[in-house]
């Protein structure tokens, strides 16, 4: 696994320290352990998890807008991105989200085995956090948990003003951000721009959605969930 992140994560321009490498490898061996009685993630084979996973993470390192010591991962899964973006940055104070308690129970499970600091993983869902985290983050991410005009419900209310949201996206962005134009701007956001993230060694290009926050979001959002999805922003 290495041989693969060592050139890919100095392709992003970051560096690949010897202990981040070797909490990769061990998470990369939990995450096969544990994939064979919960379903974590269809990406399987050791390159392709490096690839496809360890490496679409760490793009968001290289991002100029990624500033600041506190971030929630919404929707963490198996951790990505959170997981990965603390074990190359292990001074994030990181908090991992997800509304399924065995997955919860995974990520602590790795967060412990290899001995990282400063890692909260809640089970619960976004819209039902405890006010005290609204505004609280100063980068919240997001990868392949839904479309943006929820997604946007789901993360904005939780970033600090002048903070960010960085939601990770596929190739072709465009339609939902169309569609999530109206959301973005009554939940306080602006967005910024849309960074291309091309995988190193693969022809896979994603994108991620840089959105600022420019003002505070009214206290009625985030809605209950079946609001939300009956009718998106």
């Amino acid at each position: 696994m290495e041989e693969i992140l060592r050139p890919g994560l100095a392709a992003l321009g970051l560096e690949a320290e010897e202990t981040a490498l070797r909490r990769l490898r061990q998470y990369a061996a939990l995450l096969e352990e544990t994939n064979k009685v919960m379903n974590l993630t269809a990406i399987e084979s050791e390159e392709d998890v490096a690839r496809l996973h360890f490496l679409d993470c760490a793009a968001l390192l290289a991002l100029p807008e990624f500033t600041g010591e506190t971030l929630l991962d919404v929707g963490s899964g198996a951790g990505f991105p959170g997981l990965v973006l603390k074990i190359l940055r292990p001074e994030l104070d990181m908090t991992l989200l997800d509304s399924l308690d065995k997955r919860v129970g995974f990520l602590r499970g790795v967060g412990e085995a290899l001995g990282l600091t400063g890692l909260a993983c809640l089970h619960a869902r976004a819209e039902e956090l405890p006010g005290e985290l609204r505004g609280h983050f100063a980068i919240v991410t997001s990868r392949a948990v839904a479309r943006l005009n929820v997604l946007g419900e789901l993360c904005l209310p939780y970033v600090k003003t002048s903070g960010v949201f960085l939601a990770m996206k596929g190739p072709e962005p465009e339609e939902e951000l169309r569609e999530a134009e109206r959301a973005i701007a009554l939940l306080g956001g602006r967005l910024e721009r849309v960074a291309r993230c091309p995988i190193p060694g693969t022809d896979v290009c994603h994108s991620v959605a840089v959105i600022r926050k420019v003002a505070p979001t009214d206290k009625k959002y985030p809605r209950r969930w079946a609001q939300i999805k009956k009718t998106p922003l």
